[in-house]
């Protein structure tokens, strides 16, 4: 082989390395779009389903211990959304092991507040209280879904970012690694029966 077959098989050889790599970074960069995506419909779930909480509580539907219980869990999860710093680290670094556990709350407490018992009491005697269980079921179930979202962005990305070429090429540059979001976010049955 001539040295023009030699240069031409190291240019063949270097364009295919230089369009594989280049495909990995544009997928990779593809799927953190997808993670910071499902983290913010993440967090905005979690801001429903907190309002949808705090309605249910000021609805008078439940008894006034219940009432003041439910409405501050969902208040201390409102709160931490909307503090300026926790707002610009979900955006950086998802949510935070403190957030998760202010919603593990404010599920725990909705587990133990609206038993079967309460429910079919809050939907015999009164209509606002049963659109309120109807729309903190639905936020509830969103906040599942998306959260499985968010968790399988994240396992996509660390599963490409563990490969060998993506490591020592460092395509995935200083974006920090995501993690996934365990709290949690089991709902009660709400529905009408």
């Amino acid at each position: 082989m001539e040295i023009i077959g030699w240069v031409a098989l190291v240019v063949a050889i270097v364009s295919l390395a230089a369009w594989r790599l280049t495909y990995t970074a544009a997928r990779l960069d593809r799927l953190h779009g997808r993670v910071e995506g499902a983290m913010s419909a993440l967090d905005a779930q979690l801001v429903r389903r907190a309002e949808a909480s705090l309605e249910l509580a000021r609805s008078e539907a439940l008894d006034p211990t219940s009432s003041l219980v439910l409405g501050g869990a969902a208040t201390s999860s409102l709160e931490f959304a909307d503090d300026e710093e926790v707002t610009s680290e979900v955006r950086v670094h998802g949510i935070s092991p403190d957030r998760g556990a202010v919603e593990s709350g404010l599920t725990e407490t909705l587990q133990e507040l609206l038993t079967p018992e309460t429910v079919a009491h809050v939907r015999e005697h009164s209509p606002l209280g049963s659109d309120c269980l109807d729309m903190v079921h639905r936020a509830g179930q969103r906040v599942q879904l998306s959260r499985r979202f968010y968790n399988d962005a994240a396992r996509d990305v660390r599963r490409v970012r563990s490969k060998k070429m993506v490591r020592w090429f460092r395509l995935a540059g200083h974006t920090a690694m995501p993690e996934s979001v365990e709290f949690n976010d089991e709902v009660p049955e709400l529905r009408n029966p």
